[in-house]
Order: C-alpha cells, then structure tokens, then sequence
C-alpha cells in the first residue's frame, strides 16, 4: 500500500485510534498514580592503596584496585556488608530484602563506589546509603588479605555523604504519560490497519478493479432518500446524484464494445441498486438525445414497471414466447426517444428463456433501431440469468455496492461470467459515502462542489414535478420509423424498412 492508503486508513478510524490513545494514556496515568513514590540517595566511596612511595608502586597499586573494583562493588549488597547496617540502623527486613533497595555502581577506569539506595522515606534511603558506605569501608580492607606489615593494603573513604532527596525519583510522571500515549497510539495504528487489512468489503474503484479486471465507469453516491425518490434523473435532474448518472452516460459512450451497444447492468448480490441504476442512465442516455431499449430482464423479481409506473402485466415474456409482437407491448416513457420493455409476467423457466434464440434475435433486431439497449438482469450469484444473457449482448456493466459487497462475493460474479465467455465491460461503484476518506471526494478526487451547487427555482421545481406527473408511461405505438414487415417475434428493423424503400 502507498503511504495515501495508510493516510486513508488512520482517517478512516480516526474514533479507534482515538479510543486506544486515551486509554494508553489512561492506563499510564492510573499506574503512575497507584504506584508509590520512592526517593533515592547516593553516597560515594573512594578506593585506594596504602602501599608503596615510589611512583611505580603507586601505579601498581592503582591498577590492583581497578582490578577489585568490581568485586567490592558486588560485596555492597552482599549480607556480610549489609547486615551491620540492618543491626546498627534497627531496620525490620532481612539482608536480602535490604539488598533490594541497594544499587552499587562504579565508573570505567574509576576507583569510586557509588552506593544508591531507594526508599519511599527520603531520611532513612540517606542513613542507609551512609551506613552502607561505611560498612563497605569497615568490611572490604578486614578480606582483603593483611600486607608485610600486618596492615590492609586497601583503604576506603567516604568522600560524598548521601542527602535526603527533595523529589521522588519514580514514578516518573511525564516519562509514564508518554510512553502510555506512544503505546495507546501505536496499539491504535496497528488495530486501524489490521482491522481495513481483515475487511473482507469492497470500498474502492481500486479493490473492485483489483478484483474484475475491468474498468470502472461511474460512481453513484449515496442518497438516503433514493427509495423516495429513486429515479433522480428525471424527479432532479440538476441534483449531485443525477450528475453522477450523466458522467456514467459520457464514460459508457467511450466504451469499445465493438461496435455494439447491448448491455447488462447486473450486481453480485440484490440490493445494491442495479435496477435503479439501469433506469437512470437509460433516462440520461434519453436526455442526450440517444435512442434507448430499456428491457426488464428480472424475470424472478422485477421492478422496472413498479418504478416507472407503467403496466407491467405484458412483456418481455409474451414476446418470447410468441404470445404479442415487440410493438404491442414496448412502451415510450416520460417524452424521451425511450422505450420500455417491461418483465411480464414471472415464467417458471427465466434461464431459459434469456437464452433461448428469441432472445438473441430480439437483442439483434433492437441494436439496429435503438443506439443503445439496457437489459435490467439479475444478481449474478443467486441465479445464472444475467451471465447467460450477457453472452448475447455486447458485455455486462457490473453494480456494486461500496461496503455492502464483499471481495468473495465480486470474485464469484466475475467468474460467474468468465465462465460462460461474457465479457465484463466496467463497473459501477452505488452508494458511495459523500462523507469521509471512503467519499465521493477521495475515491474520485473530485466531489459535488464543483458546479453544482445551485439549485432550482420555486418555478423551476413545480414545472420539474409536472413534468414528473406528465410522465408517459401508456401504451402507444413505436415511431412510424419502426413499423413495416415484422419477423417472427414481431419488430420490424429500421435498417430493413429503409433498405426496402431503396429497392422500391
């Protein structure tokens, strides 16, 4: 991952990372708090040797003595060093407790014994560091083994007496603040990034391109009052989620398909706003002056005709089936160039008629008189409808969900058509937040702002809800253009009208 996505991820779940922050801080603070302050107090103890005038002795001597150094610094928390001080003091603890409290230390090439003792009673940690100096100075020269002249050739002297301390050495409030801080906030780090790295959804055109291979065309945002409004196009035209719709329409012209113009708009799973999705970029297409075939190809469940108000009872389903001709039952909506071929009625076998050869005609006869045709499918998953159906168009136009998908289930849509040989045109990412690092702004680098906040005038309103409730969504016949020799399934083909008024 780049250092954005990371940036992403720690703005994403700025509430964790906040959480374990404060309770790292939390945590060091209650800590500090219970802990019990301890005072410590150093006394220093200088080693040297009795022996020798010249200055070669002298240097002998002292090289002795840093070669002891270390061992006399072990002996000051040895009992027979430390028991003295406990009898002589009156202390109530034993030699190893005592022990605990001692630290002993010298410095490199140094002949000084540096006594450090701690205590929650600043008074008595100096009385014992004293002590211990002076029982380290007593004990050390009676071991040492005597010289010629019966005397210790070691002397020790306190030369630095241990002073009560003015402020406790621990806890160490900053110190514990802050490292409870830098933990709190790097355990919240790694929770952030284990828990985007574990999320199993998809939430970027990146994951979903990752995944299908395919490019994305469009990007939908979320709107919480789509289900009352859900053809926004037409109820709003000049809104944010309508515009997302028409930059959908201009990127699906730039397409390569070959020079086709079929589609399936599918999704993985239901809910993620296929069908709406279908039906208003078939209105935007519409308003841009293209003819547009909207086919409710949900034969299990559809919504087309419940959307755009029109009767549903007679359609896709009696064309292949040879019960009514494509020109009784295709309907003109709204006083666009589109033209609506609602579900019919719920056959018992939907597979097969999507791919049966009525269909691929029917799909052939409409390419060559509309400019594009939409074909509103079934999730992939459920059911195998849409990947059937897409083998006769010219690719499928996948919706997904952010958030609401996850990687298995995109994964399993996009080889639910690899396996039958359809090829996946694009997808369309529905429901993108407009708020925080997953937004419409940082997924696409580019938001709502940007032209379009303006918004209609009272007059320009109540004309656009007439114009709502004007929608035509009667029967009527197509275009004279249309009409002339029908096939089999009923639709005569304008290319063919036209060619026969040549030869005439």
């Amino acid at each position: 991952m780049e250092l954005s996505d990371y940036i992403r991820i720690l703005r994403k779940n700025w509430l964790v990372l906040l959480v374990l922050t404060v309770l790292g801080f939390v945590t060091a603070l209650g800590y500090t708090l219970t802990r019990t302050p301890t005072f410590e107090s150093s006394s220093t103890v200088f080693v040297s040797t009795q022996a020798g005038g010249t200055a070669a002795e002298l240097q002998q001597g002292s090289t002795f003595t840093q070669a002891r150094i270390n061992t006399y610094v072990g002996l000051a928390t040895a009992p027979v060093v430390l028991t003295p001080v406990i009898e002589e003091l009156g202390l109530p603890r034993t030699a190893a407790q005592l022990a605990e409290e001692v630290r002993a230390s010298a410095g490199l090439n140094s002949t000084l014994i540096t006594v450090t003792v701690a205590n929650p009673n600043p008074s008595e940690a100096a009385s014992i560091a004293n002590a211990i100096a002076d029982s380290l100075a007593t004990v050390i020269p009676q071991l040492e083994p005597a010289s010629s002249n019966g005397s210790s050739p070691i002397r020790l002297s306190r030369v630095r007496d241990a002073e009560p301390a003015a402020a406790p050495s621990s806890p160490n409030v900053s110190l514990n603040l802050g490292l409870g801080l830098l933990l709190g906030l790097t355990l919240g780090a790694v929770a952030a990034v284990s828990r985007t790295m574990l999320d199993n959804r998809v939430r970027t055109p990146r994951d979903a391109e990752q995944i299908t291979g395919a490019p994305g065309i469009g990007a939908i945002a979320f709107d919480a009052k789509a289900k009352e409004r859900p053809l926004i196009v037409h109820a709003d035209p000049l809104s944010p989620r309508a515009e997302s719709f028409r930059a959908l329409r201009t990127n699906l012209q730039f397409l390569d398909m070959g020079g086709r113009s079929s589609f399936v708009v599918t999704s993985s799973i239901p809910s993620e706003g296929k069908t709406s999705t279908t039906i208003n970029l078939a209105i935007a297409l519409a308003d841009a002056g293209k003819r547009v075939a909207l086919l409710d190809a949900d034969l299990r469940k559809p919504k087309v005709a419940e959307y755009l108000g029109i009767e549903g009872g007679a359609g896709l389903t009696d064309v292949l089936i040879g019960r009514a001709s494509v020109n009784d039952v295709m309907l003109p909506w709204g006083g666009r160039s589109l033209y609506v071929l609602p579900a019919g009625k719920i056959p018992p076998n939907p597979s097969e008629l999507l791919g049966s050869r009525q269909m691929s005609a029917l799909l052939d006869m409409l390419e060559r008189d509309f400019d594009v045709v939409l074909c509103d499918a079934p999730p992939l998953l459920p059911v195998t409808d849409a990947a059937i159906l897409s083998r006769a168009t010219s690719g499928a136009l996948m919706v997904v969900s952010v958030a609401r998908t996850t990687r298995h289930q995109l994964t399993g849509a996009t080889e639910a058509l690899n396996t039958v040989g359809a090829k996946l045109a694009g997808f369309v990412m529905s429901m993108v937040p407009t708020r925080g690092p997953d937004s419409y702004y940082a997924a696409y680098g580019y938001g709502y702002g940007y032209g379009y906040g303006y918004k209609l005038s009272p007059a320009e309103q109540a004309k656009s809800k007439r114009k709502a409730k004007k929608a035509d969504g009667g029967r009527a016949a197509l275009p004279a253009a249309d009409e002339g020799a029908f096939d089999e399934l009923g639709f005569a083909s304008r290319r063919e009208s036209r060619e026969a008024s040549r030869e005439s």
